[in-house]
């Protein structure tokens, strides 16, 4: 199978190492920038065009679309045309989905939008002992997620990239980014309370803090906090149980249990995986998602996350941030639907 990356900015050229991971000998890369495709061409051997129609005339077999979030849609329109199975990256603008999705409905054509956090060891240790109730019923959570915006990507600066942007934001990108698996977990949300706002003095014209308070469809009711503050990166959760706790630190990739019949703390390591250098996150859950795109495009199953729902991920967020500005508490008309 032939790969096109389209995108070799950070998460592009992890995407070019994932394809090597799982065994890709062909892989050609598209980006507007020189340097980026000197860089990965020279890094990982893949082939480099400097125009999105000549890489597509190559007739690739899958299509990842790595670009920053408000030119996914543009793009992919255009890799909808060469009817090519796509994977998008995590999204946080929703001009042009709905017409997307007409355009797809009733098709074959493969279009899997990224939901990384559900492969990520952490969330999916999680979701495992929610499920067998290994604290009964699950009554609350409480979840930070943030870091230092200038730390994300050291190398520059923080103003040459998407996340200085307000509609592309780093902070308003991570809510759903990590939404997309508190509400596989918990169950959808039906409806929400948020607040947000620009407390640093970064050089940008962004929120860098978000807070939900959110309630389940049966009833769990849930804090998150999202911030690009936090000058050590944290993910940190605690779950409120009927029979327990569970408490889950992403950074130290380490899980406690409390069960009130033992009346003791297990705690597990999860395993800090394969951290690229100047990366902060492993390189394995980001494999793992992109061998279920390759699973979906061979078999033709749908995604069990799906286009529509990331569609209504983006309407939640939206909610949010309507919350905040209204100052009342906001019904959720669309779920997201749980993974099975």
């Amino acid at each position: 199978m032939k790969a096109l990356v389209i995108g070799l900015g950070s998460m592009g050229k992890r995407r070019v190492r994932n394809l090597i991971a799982l065994g890709f000998e062909q892989i050609i890369g598209y980006d507007v920038r020189n340097d980026r495709r000197h860089e990965a061409a020279e890094r990982y051997g893949l082939i480099p065009f400097d125009r999105i129609e000549d890489a597509l005339a190559e007739n690739p077999d899958v299509v990842v679309i790595s670009v920053p979030p408000d030119r996914h849609m543009e793009v992919a329109f255009r890799v909808a045309a060469a009817g090519k199975p796509m994977f998008i990256e995590a999204s946080v603008v929703d001009d042009g989905m709905a017409q997307l999705q007409e355009l797809i409905e009733g098709t074959d054509l493969c279009v899997f939008p990224s939901c990384t956090m559900r492969y990520f060891p952490g969330p999916k240790r999680i979701l495992h002992l929610v499920r067998e109730g290994a604290i009964g019923k699950v009554l609350a959570w409480q979840y930070q997620s943030g870091q230092y915006l200038p730390d994300w990507h050291p190398w520059e600066s923080i103003t040459e990239f998407y996340v200085s942007n307000r509609e592309t934001g780093g902070c308003r990108e991570i809510v759903p980014f990590e939404m997309v698996w508190l509400a596989q977990v918990f169950g959808p949300v039906v409806d929400l309370d948020a607040r947000k706002a620009k407390r640093s003095d970064l050089p940008v014209d962004i929120d860098d803090i978000y807070m939900l308070q959110v309630r389940h469809a049966d009833g769990v009711l849930g804090q998150l906090t999202v911030d690009v503050l936090s000058r050590s990166a944290v993910r940190a959760m605690r779950i409120t149980g009927q029979d327990g706790t569970i408490e889950w630190d992403g950074v130290a990739q380490r899980l406690r249990i409390y069960r009130v019949a033992s009346g003791e703390w297990l705690e597990e390591d999860l395993g800090r995986g394969t951290v690229e250098s100047q990366y902060i996150n492993p390189e394995e859950p980001y494999i793992e998602e992109m061998r279920a795109f390759l699973h979906v495009v061979e078999t033709g199953e749908a995604p069990d996350y799906t286009f529509e729902d990331d569609m209504a991920l983006l309407a939640l967020l939206k909610q949010a941030e309507h919350a905040d500005e209204t100052g009342r508490r906001q019904v959720v008309a669309i779920p997201i639907k749980p993974m099975a």
